[in-house]
Parts: C-alpha cells; structure tokens; sequence
C-alpha cells in the first residue's frame, strides 16, 4: 500500500501548490488558532461575569484585561495578568485623585500620565506595568468620570479579565509540547538544509552557496527565540493545567535541548564563515571535512525527526544519538595531523559542534566529550 507521505491527501497536495508566503501565513494562523479561540472566549466571559454578576456598566476593562493576560504567546501568562492588574491599578488610583484634585485639561494629561508611569516603574521592572498605568491613567483623565465607586469597579473588572483568562488558559490550554516541539524541528531543519549547501558550496568552491549557507544560519536567531519562549510557556502550562500535569517531564527534557540546539546553531554559523573565509583566500578543504558536513546535515534531519515523533516513536535518542556517533568516529583528530591550522581550527568547531548534537540528543555533556574521546 503506498504511504501517506508518497500519496498526500487532496488538502495537503493543495496547501502544497501554495505560494510559499500564503503557506507561511497559514502555518502561522493555524499555530495562533487555539489562543485566538481563548483570547475571543475570555473576553466574552469576563464581560458577562462583570455585567451579569457584579453589576458593573460597560466593563471593558474585563475583556482587555482577560485578552492581555492570554495574549497569542505561551510564556509569562500569570505574570502578565498581575502586571496588567497592577498597571490598572495604578492608572486608576493616579488619574483619580490627580484629576479629582486639579480637572481635566492637556497639561494635567501630561502630569497624570508621567506620574503614573513614574510610580509604576518605581515598582515594577516589567514593560506592561507602566503601559497599562499610563493608559488607565490617561483614559480617566479623558474619557472616564475620576473618583467614586467607578475607580473601584476598573480595578476590579481589571481583577476579574486577568483571572478568567489564566482560567480559560488552563482549562482549555494549548499543547504544551506541540510547539515546542515544532519550533525546535524547525531549527533543525533549517540548519539541515544550511549544512547541505554549504557542504555543496566547498565542493564547488561557489563562494555565494557558502555565504547563503552561513546567512541561513545568521538567520534562525528569531526562531530560536521564539523556540525558547514557547518551552518556558509550554512549562507554565504544565504546572496551572490539569490536562497536562503528566506532560512535565516530557516537555523537561524537550526544553533540555535549548541549550544545546542554539549552541549547534552558534557553531555552525562559526564554521560556515571560517569556510568562507578559506575559499575566499583559496584555502581548499579537505574532501573528509567536507563529507563530514554533509553528514552533519543528516545529524540535523534525525534530531528534527526526534523532535516530532511521538513517545515510543522512531527516531528515539538512543536512534539520533547512533547516528550522531558514528559521525563522530569520522571526525577523528588525526585526520588534520598535516593539514593547513585553517583546516584544524574547522575540525575543532566540527567536533564542538558534535558535542552540542550529542546534548540534544539527551546525552550529558560529560558523556558526549568522553564520546567524542573514545
């Protein structure tokens, strides 16, 4: 029978006949679905709650306040919600008693605003504390009558959004692993490819394919950001979700491989310029160096098929780290004993490179240095 991979489905030989900038903005969508859904559910609930159970006249705090705290990002969701409740606060309590005291005007909007955001950058370091003071702040001192009971229903409807959306956050949470994993297979593979036309680019000695290669790897910064954060906030949704309590120690050890596969990522960015820098001054690299790229390419694709298969899946580690140790034994030290200190300097990276690959596999740095002295 043929695969599903050899004989894709009618949607995916669509999606596949895409523009490659529709497709990046489907995938994007697609990625940003479920937040929009809790983002669109907890401004509707925090509105109702407001309206229907405290009695409050326009609470749009509330919905503000619960779309802020889940945002489309993973990462920091209990601390965005006590800052923006802190930040309304803060705006309300100012623009309260200054507005109350002095009246409306422009010049008591600059005033009110500078002191809002002055109190709360004395107390807090974040960046969404002074926002949200100097909005709260500046919307009273335009739009919103100063003082009273209505001060108090703000803060509270504030209170109210920030403690739906870290509900509706937990009850109907994102994949914790889903992402992570996705972002850190798509490192992977970008470097993957990087490897391999760079490894082409030696051979050929086409200075552009090396340049475009070392680009590609400049290039993952923004990735490996967003990697990062969704580990951390896949993590928070480990510990505030019921549905995921059991993930923790899987989404642990998929966010062990951080470290290591920004290091890879840095390494290889070294070798791809020190291999332009050689063609440029006409250095050749020797044909075992350049195999060994190539199959470093092959070491990229398998941690990327690690990444995305499911537990009990092939590849497993034990499966990436075999092929990544048998690179190993071909990076051997001697094989550069009387060669150009050019060539040494790439074999050393090559090796420290090895290294970060075997991590990401699951080895500890210990045991993958005495691999790679064996």
């Amino acid at each position: 029978m043929a695969s599903t991979a050899a004989n894709p489905s009618y949607p995916r030989r669509v999606f596949n006949a895409m523009p490659a900038p529709l497709k990046n903005r489907l995938r994007r969508l697609r990625v940003s679905l479920v937040p929009i859904v809790q983002c669109a559910l907890a401004a509707g609930v925090s509105w109702w709650i407001a309206v229907e159970i405290f009695i409050h006249p326009d609470p749009f705090f509330a919905p503000i306040a619960a779309v802020i705290s889940l945002g489309l990002s993973l990462g920091q969701r209990w601390r965005r919600a006590a800052e923006l409740v802190g930040g309304v606060a803060i705006g309300i309590l100012v623009g309260d008693l200054f507005i109350s005291l002095v009246g409306e005007g422009a010049w008591q909007i600059m005033v009110v605003v500078a002191l809002a955001m002055t109190v709360a950058v004395f107390l807090d370091d974040g960046p969404l504390v002074p926002m949200q003071a100097a909005s709260s702040a500046a919307l009273v001192a335009t739009l919103l009558p100063p003082g009273g009971v209505a001060g108090f229903h703000r803060a509270l409807d504030a209170l109210i959004g920030g403690l739906v959306g870290i509900l509706v956050g937990a009850l109907l949470p994102v994949n914790p692993a889903s992402r992570a994993r996705r972002d850190a297979a798509g490192v992977l593979a970008t470097v993957r490819d990087a490897a391999r036309q760079l490894a082409t680019g030696l051979r050929e000695r086409d200075e552009e394919l090396i340049a475009a290669a070392l680009e590609s790897g400049r290039g993952t910064q923004a990735a490996i950001n967003k990697m990062r954060s969704d580990m951390t906030g896949g993590r928070e949704v480990t510990r505030i979700s019921p549905l995921y309590w059991g993930s923790r120690m899987r989404l642990d050890r998929i966010s062990a491989t951080a470290d290591p596969i920004d290091n890879a990522v840095r390494n290889f960015r070294i070798i791809a310029r020190r291999s332009l820098g050689m063609t440029q001054r006409g250095v050749p690299v020797l044909p075992e160096l350049i195999e060994i790229i190539d199959d470093l390419a092959g070491a990229f694709e398998v941690l990327r098929a690690m990444m995305m298969a499911d537990p009990g899946e092939e590849p497993d580690q034990a499966d990436a780290a075999r092929v990544i140790r048998s690179i190993v034994r071909k990076a051997r030290i001697d094989l550069v004993t009387n060669s150009d200190l050019s060539e040494a300097a790439l074999l050393a990276e090559i090796r420290s490179l090895l290294v970060d690959l075997l991590m990401t596999a699951g080895l500890r740095r210990s045991s993958a240095l005495a691999t790679l002295r064996s």
